[in-house]
């Protein structure tokens, strides 16, 4: 997984309530057990058109926020269905930060899964990034980690928090499996015990 430390880029602005999974990538694109190739799923039916082709009013077929990195979104971003090829299809097309007043719990949990940090804000907090996001091609955020602070392209800053742990995780880029191997030597050291105290196993 790559880790997190500092992201500065295009915030993007969904002012949208209730944005379920199946919003985010709608059940026809989960076929597939790979993370890569389902950012041209992102938003499907907001997106495109039956024919394939684009809506230009939708926010990320604008050309200003073609390559945003950051999304400011409404309360419960992510709700419905367990899917975790919602992070999947953000971080492909380039989403590597969420931020809105609320999440559901499992789409929640699975973005630090994946590498996407999402931060939860006052909704005043939140309104005031949005407006900033609408500045198209200058509405450029900066968010450190580290110092957990949001920076707006006016200079002020907005601090937000985060469970310490998955701050640790997102910094080192561990997922479930590069948390697991962190203790790779004392997993040896047992397996290594084991096969002397039950070799017939």
């Amino acid at each position: 997984m790559e880790a997190f430390k500092t992201l500065d880029g295009i915030a993007a602005p969904l002012n949208m309530i209730n944005v379920d999974t199946d919003m985010i990538i709608p059940k026809q694109f989960l076929k597939t057990i790979h993370r890569t190739g389902l950012g041209k799923a992102l938003f499907d039916e907001m997106r495109y058109n039956m024919d394939g082709s684009e809506k230009p009013d939708f926010v990320l077929n604008k050309p200003q926020y073609r390559k945003a990195q950051i999304l400011v979104a409404g309360d419960n971003f992510g709700c419905g269905s367990s899917r975790e090829h919602a992070p999947w299809a953000l971080l492909d097309f380039g989403i590597r930060c969420v931020i809105a007043p609320s999440f559901a719990d499992i789409f929640y949990n699975n973005c630090f899964k994946n590498g996407i940090l999402p931060i939860k804000l006052p909704q005043s907090d939140v309104d005031k990034l949005m407006d900033d996001a609408e500045r198209g091609a200058n509405a450029r955020v900066s968010i450190d980690l580290e110092k957990q602070e949001i920076s707006g392209p006016d200079g002020g800053t907005i601090k937000f928090e985060i469970d310490a742990f998955r701050k640790q995780c997102l910094l080192n880029g561990w997922d479930d499996i590069g948390l697991t191997l962190q203790s790779e030597d004392k997993i040896s050291a047992y397996e290594k015990d084991h096969k002397v105290q039950a070799p017939w196993i």
